[in-house]
């Protein structure tokens, strides 16, 4: 069972599983668990996801039930109405603030505009032998993308060489190495925190907040940062 974090007549929101896929893709043809199908089959209704999730980030994944509703929110998440907040684990002692305004390349090469903001909520240094040093230095980062772009966070992190953990093709191989074989870690610390919009029915202020799962809760011990 998904596990709902919100829902009215016209949206409904759920906690995913670092792992699942948002829907079908030729992409991942090793999958045969959805949670646009889960869902649907839970609550009994038809659902269409109005932003996306990648794979191996869990968190806030907001659907709708009707098809104007969809269009709404999915124009807000395109003219960056949406405040999106989320929570990642990165290499090394991240600046305490930062604005990253590096532009990304679209499938077809073309640049497009892309700012996040974020800041370092915890630093921690850990007997983790890992390449030529005896021990290997994290932070916990609140990160607040402005626009939109396909993997915005993973990029941008890598771009100032604080990978996140877990993420392979962005990511720092030899960590990413380490935490799979000696740690039995097979996600991506990346969680989609909290969503904030204008309800495109009621017009009211909502925030919907997703609690970290277990795997992010377990690397976050193990690292000694509490929230």
């Amino acid at each position: 069972m998904l596990e709902i974090i919100y829902e009215d007549e016209h949206l409904i929101a759920i906690n995913k599983p670092h792992g699942l896929l948002v829907h079908r893709s030729k992409i991942a043809n090793d999958a045969n668990e959805f949670a646009l199908q889960m869902l649907r089959d839970q609550v009994g209704r038809h659902v269409n996801p109005t932003h996306r999730l990648d794979r191996k980030t869990g968190g806030v994944l907001l659907f709708a039930f009707d098809k104007e509703t969809e269009i709404a929110m999915q124009k807000q998440f395109q003219e960056s109405l949406v405040v999106k907040s989320y929570l990642a684990i990165v290499r090394g002692y991240a600046p305490l603030a930062m604005e990253i305004d590096y532009p990304l390349a679209k499938e077809n090469g073309t640049l497009q505009d892309a700012k996040t903001n974020f800041v370092t909520l915890q630093q921690s240094e850990i007997p983790l032998a890992i390449g030529k040093h005896p021990t290997s230095r994290y932070s916990l980062v609140k990160a607040n993308p402005k626009t939109g772009r396909m993997h915005q966070l993973r990029k941008h992190f890598a771009h100032i060489f604080h990978p996140i953990i877990g993420d392979r093709p962005h990511g720092c191989n030899k960590q990413n190495r380490y935490f799979k074989e000696h740690l039995q870690m097979n996600t991506m610390l990346l969680h989609a925190l909290d969503l904030s919009f204008t309800h495109p029915v009621s017009q009211q202020p909502v925030k919907i907040e997703a609690t970290i799962q277990s795997e992010f809760k377990r690397m976050m011990e193990l690292m000694g940062f509490i929230l």
